[in-house]
């Protein structure tokens, strides 16, 4: 093969079972056209349910417990090696256009951050730098979503540039707080949203390759669907509440459950107990506090919000064609982790590795090369992106990272390259701290200090209702089980440094 392109698209905080190929409420036609034209992957898993963790573990090929940006807040340290090194050093062009999130709002003398206040907002700085950034050698950057008050960057600049002069009555003030009667409808116009901005400038540095002959790595990070649900005119009417399926809590599903669980689905809960142990609560969220129209409503706006990105996918698609680059660009279409909207009685995201957030939707197409209408279960996880694509750009694949060249397993030459995925989640030092090891049938997740945890036979129970992990005639299975996550453990310790001698 010759030296392909890598186009990288993902969005935030999407739920598994949102492209409308396979999900038939959805409207996504451009993610649908991915289906067709490539493979698709269904048992893809994030590394953490979280941002930062997992951003920073595809640029670097590690997990969040080795590349040390190991939660939100937190940072990734410059001096980590990151897979747009390795194609900057081949002579690719590097660019990444929408969210990094790399660095944490709040800056430190000891690790300070440009993604932070108040260099954030100083637009005159963001005029003059536009990388390098983590590997690559062009960015254009932002970091609200939607509404946040955390909106700047290249972002901001591009709005003056297309005559938005009022862009803050967009966005709230400083303090970081949404306007709480600004619900589901965003007055923003659709021209002006940052999917616009995220195809627009994506299509440009295409442009550019296409025309200077370059070969490129290019990451187009949209935001949506990642709550506040807001969406502008027409697609936040796009779906009626009505005709969806909304999932929720299935009674007595968290009998069996650790006990902060079943406290999720109190009106008040009292989460002090754990704080005092030492194992707080985080990302808790629950539908039982949501009156039933609102539950609806969500959906319906989160919905909007995917047909909206796939839009602005299918921009970026149809620039492809356009340039003629389809051919020769490898694209990976799948996002940072997943999304309850009401499935276990719980919203958002946090420390809880059920399916619904640990699972990802996973595209890859390349014409001629990977297969076509394709689906397979052949085992992914995000770890494996960056030494997966420079396997397939024949470039050497540093030993410090400790994720799977998958490059077989995508052009159809092999049925799987891993068997197993590790997802690991701690919020603070003292509080929650979990990791789930899932491999074809079953999944694991064990709490650091806690006798508790969850065992699911995800054939048998594939919506996670019938946890084992105390159930005598499942004894053996959790010691088959911790074994083999004690050998996932092992097995992912990286060896930067290759064995020269063996004196």
């Amino acid at each position: 093969m010759n030296r392909p392109n890598i186009l990288l698209i993902t969005s935030d905080q999407q739920h598994w079972n949102t492209i409308g190929a396979f999900q038939p409420e959805l409207k996504t036609p451009n993610l649908d056209r991915l289906v067709r034209e490539g493979t698709t992957f269904t048992r893809a898993y994030c590394p953490n349910p979280t941002c930062t963790p997992t951003r920073a573990s595809i640029v670097t090929g590690m997990y969040p417990s080795q590349h040390g940006a190991w939660t939100l807040g937190t940072k990734l340290l410059e001096d980590r090696h990151t897979v747009g090194d390795d194609f900057s050093k081949a002579g690719y062009r590097t660019a990444l256009v929408g969210k990094a999130h790399f660095q944490p709002l709040k800056s430190t003398e000891a690790y300070p951050s440009v993604e932070a206040y108040p260099l954030l907002q100083d637009l005159d700085y963001w005029k003059e730098h536009n990388g390098p950034f983590y590997g690559f050698d062009h960015v254009e950057l932002a970091r609200n979503h939607t509404n946040e008050a955390h909106v700047g960057q290249h972002y901001a600049l591009w709005l003056e540039e297309n005559g938005c002069a009022n862009w803050r009555d967009y966005f709230v003030g400083p303090t970081g707080t949404m306007d709480p009667e600004i619900q589901h409808k965003w007055p923003i116009p659709e021209r002006f949203h940052y999917n616009t901005w995220i195809a627009e400038r994506s299509n440009a540095l295409l442009e550019q390759y296409k025309e200077n002959d370059e070969p490129f790595f290019l990451w187009s990070s949209f935001f949506d669907p990642h709550p506040p649900y807001l969406a502008p005119e027409p697609w936040d009417t796009m779906y009626d509440p009505e005709r969806l399926t909304i999932p929720a809590v299935t009674p007595g599903e968290h009998d069996r459950n650790p006990e902060h669980f079943r406290k999720t689905q109190e009106h008040d809960p009292d989460f002090s107990y754990l704080k005092q142990s030492g194992h707080g609560i985080h990302g808790y969220h629950s539908h039982v506090n949501l009156p039933d129209s609102e539950r609806k409503q969500l959906v319906a706006t989160y919905y909007g919000m995917i047909s909206l990105l796939d839009k602005y996918v299918g921009s970026i698609l149809d620039k492809l064609d356009e340039l003629g680059l389809a051919e020769q660009t490898i694209v990976v279409f799948t996002t940072d982790h997943g999304h309850f909207f009401g499935q276990h009685g719980l919203q958002y995201k946090g420390g809880f590795h059920y399916e619904d957030l640990i699972r990802l939707p996973f595209l890859v197409r390349y014409p001629g090369n990977v297969p076509a209408g394709r689906t397979s279960p052949a085992l992914q996880s995000l770890v494996d992106l960056a030494p997966t694509f420079l396997s397939l750009a024949g470039l050497e694949i540093p030993h410090a990272m400790t994720g799977v060249d998958q490059s077989e397993v995508w052009l159809g030459t092999k049925s799987a390259a891993r068997d197993h995925a590790i997802c690991e989640f701690r919020h603070e030092p003292t509080t929650i701290h979990q990791k789930t090891y899932v491999d074809e049938r079953y999944k694991i997740t064990v709490y650091y200090n806690q006798m508790y945890g969850e065992i699911f036979d995800l054939q048998e129970d594939p919506l996670e209702l019938n946890n084992l992990w105390d159930e005598p005639e499942a004894a053996s299975l959790k010691s088959e089980l911790l074994l083999k996550y004690i050998w996932a453990e092992l097995g992912k310790e990286p060896l930067a440094m290759p064995r020269i001698w063996h004196a």
